[in-house]
C-alpha cells in the first residue's frame, strides 16, 4: 500500500511540473493541448484497452490456465513493440535525399524481435509443463498397495497398533 501511495505521490508531482512548465510557455495553445489530450485519452480507452481485452479474453478461451500469464505478458509486449516500431516500418520521417535518415531495415528487424518474443514464450510454456510433469511424478497417485488398511481410500477401520 505505501508502494502504491509513493506512486500517486510521485505522479502527481510530475503532472504538476507538467502543467506549471506548461502554462509558464508563452507559445502554448490551450485549446490544441486540450484536444491532444482527448485524443491520447480516446486512443488509449477506445483502442487500446478495446483491443487488450479481446486478446485477453481469446487467450482466456484458447490457452491453457498454466501458460495464460506468459502469454499475456507476450501479447501485450508484441503489441507494444508493434505500436512503437510502426512509424519506423512504415518510414515516417524518411528522406530520398538523405539516406541516413532511417537507414535500418526496420520491417525485418520488428519481425526478428517478434520471433524472439514468441520463442521466448514457447520457451517459457514448455519449461512450465517440463515442471508440471515432474512434479506430476512425485508424491501424487502413490498406489494404495503400500498403504495400511486404515489409510486406504473407503478402508476404515481402526488404525493398527503401534502406526
Amino acid at each position: 500500500m505505501r508502494v502504491r501511495a509513493a506512486l500517486v505521490a510521485a505522479g502527481v508531482l510530475l503532472m504538476g511540473y507538467a502543467v506549471v512548465g506548461g502554462s509558464a510557455d508563452p507559445d502554448l495553445k490551450s485549446a490544441g493541448v486540450l484536444l491532444f489530450l482527448a485524443g491520447v485519452l480516446a486512443g488509449h480507452d477506445l483502442v487500446w484497452m478495446a483491443a487488450l481485452l479481446a486478446v485477453g479474453a481469446a487467450v482466456a478461451r484458447f490457452v491453457p490456465r498454466r501458460h495464460r500469464p506468459v502469454t499475456r505478458a507476450a501479447a501485450i509486449s508484441a503489441a507494444a513493440l508493434t505500436v512503437v516500431a510502426t512509424p519506423l516500418v512504415l518510414g515516417f520521417g524518411r528522406r530520398p535525399d538523405n539516406p541516413s535518415v532511417l537507414p535500418l531495415p526496420y520491417g525485418r528487424n520488428l519481425a526478428v524481435v517478434l520471433l524472439v518474443v514468441a520463442g521466448a514464450t514457447l520457451a517459457a510454456c514448455l519449461a512450465a509443463d517440463l515442471r508440471r510433469r515432474s512434479t506430476a511424478g512425485r508424491g501424487r497417485g502413490r498406489s494404495t498397495a503400500g498403504r495400511k488398511r486404515s489409510e486406504r481410500p473407503g478402508g476404515g477401520g481402526p488404525p493398527a497398533a503401534g502406526g
